[in-house]
């Protein structure tokens, strides 16, 4: 028996509205940022390596008194798993994180003299480091307009039609196809905030969302 085909994707918000809402973007937060805190690459790598299946306030919370002791793959290796461990005993799945955090930072001293590769290949060899938190580093650090696509981006992207895509590599490509070049370096960070505080899963908040006026989604709240 055949497998029926699967719907097909909406097309992409056109260019004129894609400019129109990331200025609207720009001009409510003009240099938007991470909530992860960090003090330099490596303790953004280390936070991001840390965020998943966790919020970033829980990391935040776990990371202040880590990052005051460590900032550096080698001061980490000499912390050590069990302290480590310890640090971070509040976030999800902490024992595995502890681990590959470790791993990581003796693979960047014994392979990048203790330096974060800037490039996203190089960095999704280090363990526990995937494509979205290369992304970040990229973005975020090394200021390369790398789109880092979470739950938050996948979920904007869909309903509103900036970015459409059927999994997270899908809404990467279709983010950097679509958005205009002046917004790119900072579209992830406004569509992951847009995400988190506004157009939330359950419930989006359609009232106070700046561009309600020109997205698409169907089942708008009152």
């Amino acid at each position: 028996m055949a497998r029926s085909a699967s719907p097909r994707l909406p097309s992409a918000l056109p260019y004129a509205a894609q400019v129109e809402i990331f200025s609207r973007f720009r001009a409510a937060n003009p240099h938007p940022v991470t909530e992860l805190e960090y003090t330099n690459a490596f303790t953004l790598l280390v936070a991001v390596a840390l965020s998943a299946q966790a919020t970033d306030i829980g990391v935040n919370k776990a990371t202040k008194r880590l990052f005051q002791r460590v900032s550096t793959p080698q001061e980490m290796l000499e912390l050590g798993v069990e302290a480590l461990t310890d640090e971070i005993k509040t976030i999800g799945l902490y024992r595995q994180k502890a681990k590959n955090v470790i791993a990581l930072s003796r693979r960047l001293v014994e392979e990048y003299g203790g330096e974060v590769p800037q490039s996203r290949a190089a960095l999704m060899t280090l363990p526990g480091v995937g494509r979205k938190t290369a992304n970040v580093v990229l973005n975020s650090v090394f200021h390369f307009p790398a789109q880092a696509v979470d739950t938050h981006i996948f979920r904007v992207g869909n309903r509103t039609r900036i970015a459409p895509g059927r999994d997270v590599e899908a809404v990467e490509r279709a983010v950097e196809d679509n958005v205009p070049v002046p917004f790119q370096q900072n579209a992830h960070h406004w569509l992951i905030l847009h995400g988190r505080y506004i157009c939330q899963a359950k419930r989006p908040r359609c009232k106070i969302c700046p561009i309600e006026d020109l997205c698409p989604y169907e089942e708008k709240t009152e």
